[in-house]
């Protein structure tokens, strides 16, 4: 009876006190927190710094490039297997090797600024991700060139006639 006695105060104590013990979860700093977004997701991911670029308001013909800045975040080597602009003043230039786990590279877009006016366009890529396609966006607002002024005609007396008396 004894020995029923001390176990059953023994359970009754072990039971209390697992109980009172606090639950700790430990305490993640700022570095430890960003970790699991940097951690490689299964297969392939293309994590971008911007899906969109504003190439804001641009005078006609000024430069017509732009770029999309992404990283490999994946645990697998990404391919870029096509990219197409809208229309065919949006031109994509991709890279055509595979991108490894870790690596950053970009995607040039060629908009022809000799369009007036504003413009929005997209950019479907094609990849072997596991949501196949991606879409970037570029927009902004073509102005039209200030017109040159015509040549101003020379105060010097001209050779072919005129003016100077030799």
């Amino acid at each position: 009876m004894k020995k029923l006695i001390a176990f059953a105060l023994f359970l009754s104590l072990g039971l209390s006190f697992s109980y009172a013990q606090e639950k700790v979860t430990p305490k993640m700093d700022k570095a430890a927190e960003a970790a699991p977004a940097e951690l490689a997701a299964p297969g392939p991911q293309m994590t971008f710094e911007s899906t969109e670029v504003d190439y804001g308001l641009i005078l006609e013909d000024s430069d017509p490039f732009r770029y999309f800045k992404f990283t490999n975040t994946g645990d697998e080597p990404l391919v870029i297997k096509h990219a197409k602009g809208s229309c065919g003043c949006t031109v994509p230039t991709y890279p055509k090797e595979p991108i490894l786990p870790g690596e950053a590279a970009e995607i040039k877009v060629r908009y022809a600024t000799n369009r007036i006016g504003p413009f929005t366009k997209t950019i479907t890529l094609t990849t072997n991700e596991a949501a196949d396609t991606k879409v970037l966006r570029i927009k902004g607002k073509v102005e039209k060139k200030a017109a040159e002024p015509e040549a101003i005609p020379s105060a010097e007396p001209s050779i072919l006639g005129g003016g100077g008396g030799f």
